[in-house]
């Protein structure tokens, strides 16, 4: 993509015209006012532009107080906390310093001719385009913008923040985008930045077409509008961009189980008789999904309505499935078939997206190009208009259809697409197709989550939708899964680092289709079984793909190892939880890529598909035939979970695991809570979940929250631990370190 910086206006700014407890106001040279306010502790905002366009709630963060030293001979200076924004006004510059030392600025590429190279504020003459233009050191490493398939790292890259129907995990495409990015910095503070905006933006980050020394964005919006983020780690740069644009929400126990689907069961009958096999096998789950094509008809979708034709009664459908002790998730999108009476009504009444003229907008999908997106794979889609959700009363007639669906027996909805807004669409609030494209994810996901807490029935716990497309602010929406990745070891790892790398931008919550969704083939046994495994440590994980994808469908042996493993996500949910009580108190994620989980060790940065689970699990994925894998360790001791044996931290292992073991670490001076074997969450002691306690070590925390066990320290420079008798210690390294009192 070309950038042509004689493009741009470049922006001074003249002279401060406001001043108030939260920042300053000044004019610009292109008539614009540039605000610059604090949001709280090392965080800073620098918006200019009208403000005439919706801006969809995505940020949730206000702003505070801050102190301000003007400007009358130098730099402005705005300082919160440890941290300290610096404004110059000719040319308009800026420099964060977190503890006095410089860690961002201003792009200071200057071309041989005495200019900048890149405008460090500009817009087009007309308005619409913005850009800034941000320093970037040599060895600066950035991180985020998303759910990206490629590598982790986004230094060299040219990335475009739009929500696609990606059609798999190979490309630069993504159903799951924020323009957020951050740097661990170098030991002198973590920096980061949001562009906030429903527009599309294009990151060069160190992209050399435009200058290998500079991070610049391009904005499409009426307005600039950047956060900018200092803190010592990345994790409290993630802190500061969900406390800005909102933290996740808890999510239920039942969630955390195995989610099994395919597409599709095509008949009740089918997944119920995969419910019962799964209980008569003794293979723990907890959720049956009916995809697409398994409770609607194919003509008419989506309109609320099932196929009369294989569910004459729903809820008697729905109740078969649920003896098993199983909850029902259906499949949904925001569209509606021109076939189906719904879209004359939902257009009668202003509830759709509109053309030019008024008429609803019917989106057409191509089905004979390669873009189309089930091609002569799956069923083709009907023409469909999309429904407004700009429109108050759509949004609350949409949320409200649901309450038949849940009175029939669902739990929880698939809100799948979303990603298919047209640019030359109309909204009711007067949005373009092309600014809605990208927050009509969050528009959509958040009905169907207030669906869902308004009608669900009494006891599921919080709600959750299972969707596919997000944005900023998605995370507020929980849960969302990685889409189709293709059935071959290469997408397997470029759905770790997509799960990785959304976990990075703020997002806490992931999972991947095991298996893949899609291939020529169907996934071989190995490829299946180390795709459960790495599962097993995402915050959720489901069974999908075209074609069957339980277990039994491989063999005994696969079976038997894939029942080993789901067991252990069972036991692991203690464990779980308490790495998700964190997320939604700080926005770690429960997947937490290198970079973030250790972000000054360089040893284990390019290991971009091995990542902790928490603090205390060390995963290391096989992610290609034979069972082998390097395995970087960081610092400390760590012990190998299949052999109890204890290794030294900053090195390079390459580690071989037989089918039925996987690479996995615990972390010295942590403690691994674990339940019993289930069949499924209900069967979980909701007062004394804990079978066992694994500590690695010297226990380095503390642990408490649990009624069953506490681990504390007896000041002496060793640790007690304090359990009730039913749960059994299992102490890696010397017990010497830990006294065991039982209650």
């Amino acid at each position: 993509m070309h950038l042509d910086p004689t493009a741009y206006l470049r922006i001074e700014a003249h002279q401060s015209i406001d001043t108030s407890a939260f920042g300053a106001s000044f004019a610009t040279s292109t008539g614009d006012i540039l605000e610059v306010s604090s949001f709280g502790e090392g965080v800073f905002r620098l918006r200019m532009g009208p403000r005439t366009l919706p801006d969809y709630g995505i940020v949730q963060g206000r702003a505070t107080p801050c102190e301000i030293a003007p400007g009358t001979t130098g730099p402005w200076r705005f300082i919160a906390g440890d941290a300290i924004l610096e404004i110059e006004c000719a040319p308009l510059r800026f420099q964060l310093f977190w503890k006095d030392r410089a860690i961002f600025g201003s792009t200071t590429d200057q071309h041989f001719r005495g200019f900048a190279r890149l405008p460090t504020f500009g817009r087009v003459r007309q308005g619409g385009l913005w850009t800034a233009a941000f320093a970037l050191r040599s060895d600066e490493h950035v991180y985020g913008l998303g759910e990206k398939f490629g590598p982790l790292d986004k230094r060299g890259q040219l990335i475009h923040s739009q929500v696609e129907d990606a059609l798999g995990v190979n490309t630069g495409l993504s159903y799951k985008n924020t323009p957020f990015a951050w740097s661990p910095g170098k030991g002198h503070g973590a920096w980061g930045v949001f562009v906030h905006t429903p527009g599309m933006v294009t990151h060069g980050v160190g992209h050399p077409d435009w200058s290998h020394r500079s991070y610049a964005v391009l904005v499409e919006d009426e307005a600039l509008d950047l956060f900018l983020f200092a803190a010592d780690t990345p994790a409290a740069i993630i802190e500061h961009y969900t406390r800005v644009t909102g933290r996740a929400p808890a999510v239920p126990r039942w969630s955390l189980g195995l989610w099994v689907s395919r597409a599709y069961y095509k008949t009740p009958e089918d997944a119920a008789a995969v419910a019962a096999r799964l209980r008569e096998r003794k293979i723990p789950a907890d959720v049956i999904t009916l995809d697409g094509r398994a409770a609607w008809n194919v003509e008419t979708r989506f309109d609320f309505n099932w196929d009369a034709e294989r569910f004459p009664d729903p809820q008697a459908a729905l109740a078969r499935i649920k003896a098993h002790d199983f909850r029902v998730c259906v499949w949904e999108y925001p569209y509606v078939s021109i076939h189906s009476p719904l879209f004359d009504a939902l257009a009668t009444r202003g509830y759709l997206l509109t053309d030019e003229a008024g008429d609803a907008y019917v989106l057409g999908w191509d089905t004979t190009s390669d873009t189309s997106p089930f091609g002569d794979v799956l069923t083709p889609l009907a023409d469909s208009g999309i429904v407004d959700f700009t429109n108050p009363e759509a949004h609350a007639w949409w949320r409200d259809a649901h309450k038949a669906l849940f009175d029939a027996g669902v739990d929880v909805i698939k809100s799948d697409f979303g990603e298919h807004v047209p640019d030359d669409a109309v909204a009711f609030n007067g949005d373009s197709g092309r600014r809605l494209h990208n927050i009509y994810p969050l528009l959509y996901n958040r009905c169907v989550y207030e669906a869902t807490g308004q009608f669900q029935r009494n006891g599921d716990g919080p709600p959750v939708v299972w969707s596919r497309a997000a944005w900023a602010g998605s995370q507020r929406y929980p849960i969302g899964w990685g889409g189709d990745p293709q059935s071959d070891w290469e997408a397997l790892a470029a759905s770790i680092r997509g799960g990785l790398s959304w976990g990075m931008s703020g997002n806490p919550y992931h999972s991947s289709d095991v298996g893949g969704f899609y291939g020529a083939e169907q996934p071989s046994a190995e490829l299946y079984i180390r795709w459960l495994q790495m599962s097993l440590f995402s915050s959720h994980i489901r069974l999908h793909g075209i074609g069957e994808r339980e277990p039994w469908v491989f063999g005994a042996e696969i079976e038997a190892i894939a029942r080993k493993w789901l067991a252990f996500r069972y036991r692991l949910i203690p464990y779980l939880e308490r790495v998700i009580a964190e997320a939604t108190q700080t926005g770690m994620p429960v997947m937490r890529a290198m970079p973030l989980a250790f972000p000054s060790n360089a040893l284990v940065r390019d290991f971009e598909t091995q990542f902790m689970c928490g603090d205390a699990l060390l995963v290391a994925p096989i992610v290609q035939p034979d069972g082998e894998v390097e395995v970087a360790l960081p610092p400390g001791a760590w012990f190998d979970l299949n052999t109890r044996r204890q290794f030294a931290g900053r090195q390079v292992l390459r580690y071989r695991a037989k089918l039925d073991q996987f690479p996995l670490f615990g972390r010295e001076g942590f403690a691994l809570p674990l339940g019993r074997n289930v069949q499924h969450t209900g069967e979980i002691d909701a007062v004394a979940p804990l079978e066992a306690l694994w500590i690695f070590g010297r226990p380095g925390t503390a642990l408490d929250g649990f009624e069953q066990v506490r681990i504390e320290a007896d000041g002496a420079g060793s640790f007690v631990v304090h359990a009730s008798p039913n749960v059994g210690i299992e102490i890696f390294g010397d017990p010497a370190a830990v006294t065991i009192e039982r209650a």
